[in-house]
């Protein structure tokens, strides 16, 4: 996959990882990568922690989490 930024200006660049927002691949020059804002509303995985157990909303939400930069600035304008 490559990086949906670096493709609008022609550049053909691999990504490293995918927004957890809206799904673009992006590569490290365009992504943010931090804690963000808890977020309400549920996962539409289910994902486990280690060993077999689930984890809680609360336990995902302190995870340091992807987003490409257009994401990211419109997270920030909105909390």
């Amino acid at each position: 996959m490559k990086c949906y930024e670096c493709a609008k200006t022609g550049k053909e660049t691999d990504t490293v990882a995918a927004c957890i927002i809206c799904g673009r691949g992006v590569c490290k020059e365009h992504l943010v990568r931090e804690e963000t804002p808890i977020w309400e509303g549920e996962y539409s995985i289910k994902l486990r922690c280690g060993m077999g157990t689930e984890c809680k909303l609360d336990d995902i939400n302190r995870w340091k989490k992807v987003l490409c930069i257009p994401c990211h600035k419109a997270l920030k304008e909105n909390y």
